[in-house]
Parts: structure tokens; sequence; C-alpha cells
């Protein structure tokens, strides 16, 4: 008891002890998150309250899932149950079903045959949009009948009579296969659980303890199949940070986290806020930009002293050229001065803005690493590996004997597929280079890793901030923080951008000590010549300035003159009074709470509940669970 205990906060350990449920661990970035929930799952052991058998551990990857069983291991506890939502689903459909369907591996493997049926130009869209879209529609429990009809404002990859037509084939070829994807694994165990009585009472006579982690990115089909293990039973342990919820495009929403107190009222809410990972000077800023996030308030606070860390620095640049220079050099510098270059990362929106840097840090000779495999996948890679495979020697003699023979020509002026290839072959030559002498099997090794989305290998980490969820290093780059970069152009509605402001304080809170943040005004040869800062600068302080970026204060937007009948009057002036108190107390600026737009709304529509608030322009889940009590109990009071 003592060791489950041991070096717990307040916070913590006020987690650790609520051995039985319903209980809420609202854990902000870098807060302890996964000590506190293996030592709580200890302690519900230790104390008796459950068998290590009768508890599930939810994660999202089988890495976490990994992570929490060496911890409870390490504390004496074996036998908990540590799973992905998919693996588990797996486990109790062979289980309980007849059902003798196949795991499709990849959705590219059924849809690639049908995409080349599109007419022109949508045959050429990517397979991994496609899929993306399909799984869009599944984790929302949208079938292909109803895609119609459910995509609202939500715009396909293809025209949607298109898309409908794809997403049919697409499930009458799986049948006639005989084939499920993941999504359809987690769909046929939730059928399967609420007409089977006995598998239903089997699960839930084995799991009488479920604590879910990452609980801000569950959907619809992963919070379906969680109802059908809980059933009617309180003995759940949801942990999350609707701050860090990125995840929008998989059907993921913090709404689960945030009205999981309304759904258990007897719920015990924990929120973890002292944070372990950053410094002051990171987290200033991300408390900062978090101002406008609504949702459950969390202002992180650190353990890190002041006195000897570096400021957060926002950097502009002239050009894309001169801002990548900087941060290979800054690079560098880090390493003279002893950090490892595993604990850099420069962080991006898209995975296309990693060759720029893939070839300023191989002129610079300085190790890379690339978390996305997409490249090993492309026809260049393959065919210099299967050749690499049947080579000897040193591998970088062997790398320009390959590559001439595949006709690499590094002066050679091409466009379309073979410039592709061709910039692909230049790239593999130089990562040989770096290696020179090393046998082929260290450097295929070696490459595997360095190009693994999820292992780690050497070098600077270069990755998308999806990418960077969970993990944390010693400085962190944050470049390109550019209109129509971040909040990404794709980016139209209030929500959108909003998971766009919680992508950036992802990114900023990976950061332990060292946070760059940048943009430059000019990016030569790419159709955005000419840039602006974007305007989430704005939000952590800053403005653009000729040389470089100075502190202000956040400025609030022009506001507009709204109409407001007569007989709203009344009701608009208390919701306006009631704004204003809400910006003392939170010390936000008040567009950050409400537009004059939205409080004109609420005084016309007057919503009685939550769900009416929801309509109101301007009101997402975030705001209404953090205003909606007292906006409900104020409208009432003038109705």
């Amino acid at each position: 008891m003592d060791e489950i205990f041991e070096g717990l906060n307040p916070e913590q350990a006020a987690a650790v002890s609520q051995t039985r449920g319903p209980v809420c661990i609202l854990a902000g970035a870098g807060t302890g998150k996964t000590t506190t929930i293996t030592r709580r799952i200890a302690n519900q052991v230790a104390t008796g309250a459950f068998s290590a058998g009768e508890i599930l551990a939810v994660t999202f990857t089988e890495k976490a899932a990994k992570e929490m069983g060496k911890r409870l291991e390490r504390l004496g506890v074996a036998g908990v149950r540590a799973r992905t939502f998919h693996a588990e689903a797996l486990g109790q459909y062979k289980r309980h079903s007849t059902d003798e369907s196949e795991i499709l591996g990849a959705k590219a493997q059924v849809l690639y045959g049908l995409i080349q049926r599109l007419p022109m130009p949508h045959k050429f869209v990517a397979v991994r949009d496609i899929a993306t879209e399909i799984e869009w529609a599944q984790n929302r429990r949208v079938t292909p009948q109803r895609y119609l009809e459910a995509l609202g404002p939500h715009k396909p990859p293809v025209p949607p009579e298109e898309m409908a037509g794809l997403y049919t084939a697409y499930e009458e070829r799986k049948k006639r296969a005989n084939l499920m994807d993941f999504e359809d694994l987690l769909e046929r165990t939730v059928e399967m659980l609420s007409s089977d009585g006995a598998a239903l009472a089997a699960v839930r006579d084995r799991y009488r303890a479920i604590t879910v982690d990452e609980y801000q990115d569950v959907n619809l089909l992963q919070q379906s199949l969680l109802d059908a293990w809980v059933g009617n039973g309180s003995d759940v342990c949801v942990v999350g940070d609707d701050y860090q919820s990125i995840f929008g495009f998989t059907g993921a929403t913090p709404d689960y986290l945030l009205r999981f107190p309304d759904k258990y009222p007897d719920c015990h809410v924990v929120r973890l806020t002292t944070n372990y990972r950053s410094t002051p000077q990171v987290l200033r800023v991300a408390n900062m930009l978090a101002r406008s996030f609504g949702g459950t308030p969390k202002t992180l606070q650190a353990t890190a002293p002041e006195a000897s860390a570096p400021p957060a620095v926002v950097r502009r640049f002239d050009t894309g050229e001169d801002e990548i220079a900087f941060i290979v050099k800054e690079a560098g510098d880090l390493r003279t001065q002893g950090v490892p270059l595993e604990e850099i990362a420069v962080l991006f929106r898209i995975n296309g803005r990693s060759e720029q840097f893939e070839e300023a840090f191989s002129d610079a000779d300085i190790t890379y690493q690339v978390r996305d495999s997409a490249f090993l996948r492309r026809p260049a890679a393959r065919a210099v590996l299967a050749r690499l495979k049947k080579a000897t020697g040193p591998v970088a003699p062997a790398m320009e004997s390959i590559v001439s023979s595949l006709g690499h020509q590094p002066d050679g002026d091409f466009s379309g597929d073979e410039a592709t290839r061709q910039s692909d072959l230049g790239r593999l030559v130089k990562l040989a280079q770096e290696d020179g002498a090393r046998d082929i099997a260290a450097f295929m090794s070696d490459l595997a890793l360095r190009f693994n989305p999820d292992e780690t290998g050497r070098g600077v980490h270069l990755l998308t901030y999806h990418r960077a969820k969970g993990q944390e290093f010693e400085a962190v780059f944050l470049p390109r923080l550019e209109d129509r970069e971040l909040p990404f152009a794709l980016s139209k509605s209030d929500e959108d951008v909003a998971e766009e402001r919680r992508l950036f304080y992802v990114g900023i809170t990976r950061a332990k000590r060292h946070l760059n943040i940048s943009w430059a005004a000019l990016r030569e040869g790419e159709r955005r010549r000419n840039c602006r800062p974007s305007a989430l600068l704005s939000e952590i302080g800053f403005d653009a300035a000729p040389a470089n970026l100075r502190q202000t204060s956040a400025a609030a937007p022009k506001r507009e003159k709204v109409a407001v009948a007569p007989k709203d009057q009344a009701l608009f002036t208390a919701i306006k009074e009631w704004r204003l108190q809400r910006c003392r107390s939170d010390g936000v600026p008040a567009f950050v709470v409400f537009s004059d737009q939205t409080m004109a709304a609420l005084a016309s529509t007057r919503p009685r509940d939550f769900a009416s608030l929801l309509d109101v322009p301007g009101i997402g889940p975030a705001k209404s669970a953090l205003y909606g009590v007292e906006l409900i109990e104020l409208i009432q009071a003038h109705n």
C-alpha cells in the first residue's frame, strides 16, 4: 500500500483512493496520468475491491496497453486485462460468435480496385482519403443507406453520390469475400452483445470494473461498445483531457468525457493539473492558449524551476529556407550542449512537410527519424529494398550501385511521378551515406525504425502533431505557424478550428524545456508563396513585428452591431452582464466567452436545456459544458 501511494501529489492520491466508480479523472498534459491510473488499479486489487482478473483497462494503442501492463507488474499486480478496444472486441467476438469472417488488414486491399472505376479525375484520389471517409461513417454508425442524409456540412473527398456508391460497393465486396474490417469488428461485437444474453452475461460477469484511458478520443461506435460492457453498473473510471481531443476526423469527440458527470450524477471528479513535464515558460504559453477552449477549466502548474529555464520563443523568418536553416542549426547547437538528438522534435501539420527537413538535416549530417512509413511503401523504396536484401558489403557503395541500376539521375529534370521516384532514390542515397561502411542488415533495420509510425529509432524526430500525441521531448520546434497551415486550410467550421487550436496546444505541451515557434513571410516554390502569421499566435500573446515577434495582449476582433428585438432586450442585457462577470472571473477577453451575435441568438431562442443550447450558433459541446447550467438558469429566470 505504501508503494502504491509513494510520490503521489494530493490530486493523484485522491484519484487513486477512489477504488469504486464512477470516477472521472480530468488529466492535463504531463500530469502523471498513466502513473495515476495504474496506481488506482493496483489499489483496487490491494484493497480487495476487485480481483485483478475482474478489471479491464482499455487504451487506444497496443504500445500504451503494454506500458500499462508493465507498470502494474512492477507494482506486483498480475492478471489485469489491458487491451485496446479492438483487441478486446476481437477476443469477445471469437469467444462468443460463430462468425468465421476474416479480418481485413487494410481497407486499401478492397478499395484500390473500386477507386479505379471512378470517373476522371476522381480515380486519382488517395486510397487513404477514401478509407478515412468510410471510417468517418462507420465510427458514427452510419450505414451506406444513410450516408447521404448523414453528411450535413461534412464534405467527402469525392462528390457525395460517388462516395455513397463507393461505400456501398466496399461493403458488398467485403460481404462476398467473407471479410470484416476493424470497424465492423466493433459493430458486430455490439450487435452480438445486444442480441446474445449469454454472451453479454459472460462479459459483464468477467469484468466488474473498467478503466478507459484517453476518453476524450472515444467515438460513438466505441462508446456503444463501452455501454454494452458497463450496462447498469457504475464501476467505470474514465481518464482524459478535452484540451487534447484532436481526432475528430475519426468521429472522436470530447462530449462523452465532458458529459460523464451528467450521465453519472454521483460521479467523483478529480482534476490533475500539476505538470511534471514542462517549464513554467512553456506552460505559460499553453495556459494562455487554453483560455479560448471552454470545456473543463484546467490551468497547468509547473513543478520545474523557472530561473534556469530558457524562454519560449516565437520567431518570424523572411523565407522558409531561413526558418529551416535556423531549426537545423539550433538542433546542432542543442546536441553540442548535451541534448540527445532523440530528445529533439520538429512537428508539422501534414506529413508532406517533412521532406525539406529531411534534406536539410541530411546535408548537415544530423541523423533524423520520420514517424510515418509511407516513404518505404513508395515504388522507389520498395525497388531499392528488394535489391538490398540480396546485396553484400558496406551499405554506401551497394546503394550507389543499386540506384544507378534503377536509373537514378541526380541532375535530371523530371516531373510528376518520375520526379517523386528520382527524389526518393536521392533520399535513400543520402541515408546510406550517413551510415557509410555499416553493413546492409544494420542499415535496413535502422531504416525500418526511422520510418516506423510506432517505434523509436535514432536522431531528431520529424512527425505530425497527431503522431506526437502522448510523447514528450526536451526541445520542440513548431514551424509554419501560418494562416491556412494551422488552422489548416480545410478547417471551415468553428469546431474544426477549435480542434486545430487543440492541435497547437498538444504541440506546445510536448516540450519539456525548449519551445521554438516560428513562421515565414515567403515560401518559394509553394502554392501559398506569400504567408501571413496564424491567428493562433495572437491567442498566445504575440503579433507580427518587422524583425521578430513581440509579446502583446490578445486583441479582440472587431465587434459587429447586432439587432435585438425589444421583447428580448432585457434578457440580452442580462446575458451581457453575465458575460462580463465570467470574463472577470476567468481572466479572458469577452469574445472568448461569447460574441454579441451568440448572445442575441440566446436571447431570441431562449433554450431550455442542453440539447436546445447546442442548436444556438457559436455554442459547441465545450462551451455548453462550461456555461450551460448558468445560462439555462439565467434564461429560466427571465421567462
